[in-house]
């Protein structure tokens, strides 16, 4: 888990679940290549880069995981199947297979939890202040051989202020490229914001952005710019 500037002015808390790729090494790799670990099964490519971005344009703290998703997906409530999956996308997560609930506890106490106490301990801290919890996502390109057209997404259940703002402005941008939960919907399989920003009646964003916008540096510099003038916009409108 890390943070980036902790203590920022900006009301949007901004939040990578899946930002990282590293794998403890007493996991042994789970058993997958290093060309496994470069796909969109391992991680959320290019949140992390441009989640830095975004934080050092709007003031705002962004804390991101660094472990993969295959080890625990934090967005995933405990016990969940998918929290740590047999197979992502058709592949096998030797790692995974038959695993004993003590393993499965000590990778949520190592690494799920840290992550979640860290966002709680922020939003404490913030406690009495205007706060917007915003959750940073990527999707690949290219899913079951449907090739995506969505360039963003927001993902959202019908309790959003802020979510239907961003989309708006996402859809004046983008058109028909900014999807209306695409290319997914925001169900009972997501667990970071219903875990925190549901107790304390706070708004939230799910965002997604297609990965080969921001797989390299060049590309969340530009998004990172559309999106904080799209998300000040939301935030002050």
């Amino acid at each position: 888990m890390h943070v980036t500037n902790a203590g920022g002015a900006c009301p949007l808390l901004l939040i990578g679940d899946h930002a990282g790729r590293l794998i403890p090494p007493s996991l042994d790799d789970l058993g997958l290549t290093a060309a496994d670990m470069d796909t969109h099964i391992a991680w959320d490519i290019g949140v992390a880069g441009l989640g830095e971005q975004l934080a050092a344009r709007l003031d705002a703290c962004f804390i991101r995981q660094t472990y993969s998703r295959l080890v625990v997906d934090c967005n995933r409530r405990p016990g969940a199947p998918e929290a740590m999956p047999e197979v992502s996308d058709g592949v096998s997560i030797p790692g995974n297979l038959a695993l004993h609930p003590q393993a499965m506890a000590a990778r949520r106490a190592e690494i799920y939890q840290p992550y979640q106490d860290a966002i709680a301990a922020e939003l404490d801290r913030r406690m009495g202040g205007p706060t917007i919890l915003v959750s940073l996502h990527s999707f690949t390109p290219v899913m079951g051989g449907f090739v995506r057209p969505w360039r963003m997404g927001v993902l959202h259940r019908h309790d959003s202020t802020f979510s239907s703002r961003v989309l708006a402005l996402l859809q004046r941008e983008l058109d028909e490229a900014a999807g209306d939960n695409e290319p997914y919907r925001m169900d009972e399989t997501d667990n970071t914001v219903p875990l925190h920003a549901d107790p304390r009646g706070l708004d939230y964003l799910e965002l997604e952005v297609r990965q080969d916008l921001i797989a390299e540096a060049p590309g969340q510099d530009e998004v990172a710019d559309i999106l904080a003038r799209i998300l000040t916009e939301a935030v002050y409108a």
